[in-house]
């Protein structure tokens, strides 16, 4: 896990060595072990180390193999890279580490681009070929490792964070107005390539982009997953499905494993990341480190779900911490959970993960986390009524969507507003798109594809990578997720959601986890703003950078300010802390 940075100038002058430093600068906290960076004319790389896997500085980067021509920087990790070696081996590639860095540059050379497809893990990269002047960027099959990039027709940058793009400089900085309404709109989901800002794009996941030296440039989907099934999968048994999870999960978590220092859980208390930690007890870990925090309550609202987390970390007899958090210290401790957000995330448990991951790099460099189940496996409550939905698209709207076009016009500017809902229009064509012919699946791929993406996937990576944090998500597997896509919707409805995983758990964590209300990680002194969080708020909201951009119309506001409470979304959040935090993180990145 690391911070990636490069500039690919195209109008024949050397690459701004004074950029990467600038943008490494910023990607530090991604990478605290070691930095580097190399130069060769119109190209140059750079990279922030964090040392999971090879500890020694054979793996450093940018790692270059003068053999092939090739340099890469990379973030993430290939699970499967001894495998891989030893295939590569096999066809006379020698190796001088023990990393999946060169594996991946050796695989490049081997097997082109496909060689994606060949990896298991998460990924971001660029290679560099020396002798076409070609490079190529990657990105993991659900965008856990992100890829921003800013061009402007002389040159290309990309790095693993949009403030490093910006810090940079030469950044048009202006809010673009489709990703406002999508954020907006689409419960803060901003889809790629789109971002807050004009001048910055991010690599959609799953997505391969070739670079050529004079500029021009392709891309190509390489993994997109079919929520189809055959015959005998319509009428395979639920029991059949039960136990192909479980062995596909049990895979997955295994697969986790790897690397060179300890592994560790983030464990909410959750039947998703209860069962991690079961899986791996019965696989034999003793001493597994388990991390948990809670908040105060607010507005008779627990903060906490400590009684649940306690279960599993008495039964499976790990090496438990719990963090409580008061809301005094949360106010305190936001501006920086908004700093380390690359783009704004409205979720309350942002927070929650950033104090966590803080608490959590003291002891460890690697956790497992539970995010991905619920879109993988159906566990949200917006999928049971499309069951029986004539109208897929319009009915996942009213439950999901934040607020529609007419509501939004209310809300926003006169100024801001776009004539076409970019926002339903783009969900209808997800929608519409073959592959999936029953509304849940397409609910379900919507969700795991692109909202999860932008929105948990993000979140987690964000706010474990501000600490020098690893986190691994075996629920995003993407053989687990292409099973669970085969999986007949009727059996991720059953038993209220999550049916087969809820199933699976059963067989291996204590029943009273998974028999319980569905929780979330609660914050509720975000939901119910109110005292020193409302005075914070509503002062960015109504500061002179705020009155210049005029975002949101002022009656709006104030009902805002008047009646924080009054005023919840659809999937329960504060429109006051969406429309606060928005303008709080572009303060906070002086945009």
């Amino acid at each position: 896990m690391c911070g990636i940075c490069g500039e690919v100038s195209f109008d024949g002058s050397p690459a701004d060595p004074s950029s990467i430093g600038r943008m490494l600068d910023v990607l530090a906290a991604r990478g605290p072990d070691a930095s580097g960076a190399i130069m060769r004319g119109a190209v140059a790389f750079g990279h922030r180390r964090l040392k999971i896997i090879d500890l020694s500085a054979r793996s450093e980067q940018p790692l270059s193999d003068p053999d092939l021509g090739l340099t890469i920087v990379f973030n993430g990790c290939v699970y499967n890279y001894k495998e891989l070696r030893a295939e590569l081996e096999g066809k006379g590639y020698r190796f001088f580490s023990s990393g999946d860095t060169e594996v991946i540059l050796k695989a490049y050379h081997a097997f082109g681009e496909d060689c994606v497809n060949r990896f298991h893990g998460m990924f971001a990269f660029a290679i560099h070929e020396r002798e076409s002047g070609r490079v190529v960027l990657a990105r993991d099959r659900f965008g856990i490792k992100p890829l921003y990039l800013a061009e402007n027709g002389k040159w290309l940058r990309f790095a693993s964070s949009l403030p490093a793009l910006v810090a940079a400089g030469g950044v048009d900085t202006a809010i673009d107005p489709v990703a406002l309404q999508f954020y907006m709109s689409f419960h803060a989901v901003v889809p790629a390539p789109y971002t807050m800002l004009k001048g910055v794009r991010k690599l959609p996941p799953a997505t391969v982009k070739v670079i050529e030296a004079d500029g021009t440039s392709r891309e190509k989907v390489y993994w997109d997953p079919a929520f189809e099934r055959s015959s005998e999968e319509i009428t395979r048994p639920f029991e059949e499905w039960r136990d192909m999870v479980l062995d596909a999960l049990k895979k997955a978590v295994e697969r986790r494993m790897v690397a060179d220092v300890p592994v560790g859980v983030l464990l909410s208390g959750g039947v998703d990341s209860s069962l991690i930690v079961g899986l791996l007890a019965e696989a034999g870990q003793k001493g597994l480190m388990t991390f948990s925090i809670g908040f105060e309550a607010a507005h008779g609202e627990k903060g906490d779900e400590f009684v649940y987390s306690d279960i599993i970390a008495e039964r499976f007899q790990t090496d438990h911490r719990k963090l409580f958090v008061p809301s005094s210290d949360l106010l305190k401790e936001l501006p920086g959970a908004i700093a380390a957000m690359s783009e704004p995330m409205v979720s309350y448990d942002n927070i929650g993960f950033y104090l966590l991951s803080r608490e959590v790099a003291k002891h460890i460099k690697v956790v497992q986390s539970g995010q991905g189940a619920d879109e993988v496996f159906g566990g949200y409550h917006w999928y049971p009524p499309l069951a029986a939905s004539n109208d897929p698209a319009g009915d996942y709207a009213k439950v999901f969507f934040d607020r529609d076009h007419d509501k939004l016009a209310r809300h926003l500017s006169p100024e801001w507003m776009l004539a076409r809902d970019e926002a339903r229009a783009f969900v209808e064509a997800q929608f519409n798109r073959a592959g999936a012919e029953d509304p849940v699946d397409k609910a379900l791929r919507l969700d795991s594809t692109i909202m999860l993406v932008d929105d948990p996937v993000k979140r987690v990576d964000n706010m474990t990578m501000a600490w020098g944090l690893e986190a691994r998500v075996p629920f995003l597997d993407h053989e687990l997720a292409e099973l669970a896509a085969r999986i007949p919707p009727e059996h991720k409805l059953a038993d209220g959601g999550k049916g087969v995983l809820k199933a699976v758990a059963r067989e291996v964590v204590p029943r009273e986890v998974v028999d319980r209300e569905k929780g979330y990680f609660p914050v509720p002194a975000l939901k119910y703003i109110s005292g020193d969080t409302l005075d914070m708020v509503r002062d960015a909201l109504t500061s002179q950078p705020a009155r210049e951009r005029g975002l949101f119309r002022e009656d709006y506001l104030q009902a805002l300010f008047e009646e924080p409470s009054a005023h919840i979304t659809p999937l329960r959040g504060s429109e006051l802390w969406q429309v606060g935090l928005l303008e709080l993180w572009l303060q906070n990145h002086e945009l």
